[in-house]
């Protein structure tokens, strides 16, 4: 039969009530009283029922966790980040797949809404209408984590994706490139997407070059589509010098492209990109990246929800983290 709080309080020689304040780790109890209650607790197996808990207390010290593609190592830092902080202030996280598509997104949320989560973190793409009216019929607090939207009017942590994006051009600027292609993500994605793509072109008429369309493909973040936009760029009658790609993932593509092909990483063509993830530092040559501290980006969203979720003061709803340039081997100047 299940153990319930009667039968503790029974074995330990105490009322209900002192039971659950030493299961929630209330300070007002003695300490013969806790050692006495931890003893019954553990002859007995007693197991708090967590789903009795919420309905007492209206909570259930759990946060959703929207998360855009579980593989990738990227998104895995920052649930990393989201779960030690999340674990430090004593609550549970479901972390649910959306495979970055919309439909799925909004479905993932409404079903964390209806676990009666405390507080949703939402990693994704574009911030839609759709999205907004998911959000819109929550009663708990929502952070953005390495996403933002243009209202502000949700909390966010996130890098400032266009300055990432021009500091990683000037680089290859500074290094005498001229003809610098990209592989940028979908458009519609405001941070991976647009807002890097913005940072390149900003960089380029910055620097007085000419923005030629036939030097920009989309590709999907995957490395398979860093590695086919590659091969179209080698295929031009004037191949480029330099390559930004948006993420780590494709640049890697990029680069076996380019060796797959005779061609050396930067002797003939000079590749950059954004994340800073582990396979930077394990691909041949290292990747130059710019880095966005994706752990911090995951601890901090859940600190600011922790804050909103106690209905703590909050000096700065939207947080944007540093990014830094990572200088390896993979760029070397214009021949």
């Amino acid at each position: 039969m299940t153990v319930t709080i009667y039968d503790v309080a029974r074995e330990a020689g105490v009322s209900m009530a002192t039971v659950s304040r030493v299961v929630n780790n209330n300070p007002n109890v003695k300490p013969a009283t806790r050692k006495k209650v931890f003893e019954a607790i553990e002859r007995l197996g007693y197991r708090p029922n967590a789903v009795a808990r919420g309905l007492a207390s209206k909570k259930t010290t759990t946060v959703g966790v929207v998360i855009p593609d579980i593989s990738n190592a990227i998104f895995a830092e920052v649930a990393r980040g989201i779960e030690d902080i999340a674990n430090m202030y004593h609550y549970n996280i479901i972390l649910c797949n959306a495979d970055k598509k919309k439909e799925k997104e909004i479905r993932v949320i409404n079903t964390l809404l209806e676990k009666q989560v405390d507080g949703l973190l939402f990693m994704g793409g574009a911030v839609t209408e759709e999205h907004q009216q998911a959000f819109r019929t929550a009663n708990v607090p929502i952070v953005l984590c390495a996403t933002s939207e243009e209202s502000g009017n949700l909390a966010s942590v996130d890098i400032d994706h266009e300055a990432a994006a021009y500091d990683a051009v000037q680089a290859l600027i500074k290094q005498g490139h001229t003809s610098i292609a990209m592989i940028s993500g979908t458009l519609e994605d405001p941070s991976n997407g647009y807002a890097r793509f913005s940072g390149y072109k900003k960089a380029l008429a910055e620097a007085g070059i000419t923005y030629d369309e036939s030097l920009v493909r989309i590709g999907n973040y995957r490395y398979e589509s860093g590695a086919d936009a590659m091969r179209y760029f080698l295929d031009l009658e004037q191949r480029p010098t330099a390559v930004f790609s948006a993420t780590d993932e494709m640049a890697i593509g990029a680069i076996h492209s380019i060796q797959d092909r005779g061609l050396q990483v930067p002797g003939d063509i000079s590749v950059i990109s954004v994340d800073n993830s582990r396979m930077a530092s394990m691909v041949r040559p290292q990747l130059t990246t710019v880095a966005q501290p994706m752990y911090d980006i995951g601890a901090v969203s859940m600190r600011l929800l922790t804050k909103l979720m106690k209905k703590e003061n909050v000096d700065q709803a939207q947080v944007v983290l540093p990014h830094e340039l990572v200088v390896r081997q993979s760029v070397g100047g214009s021949k």
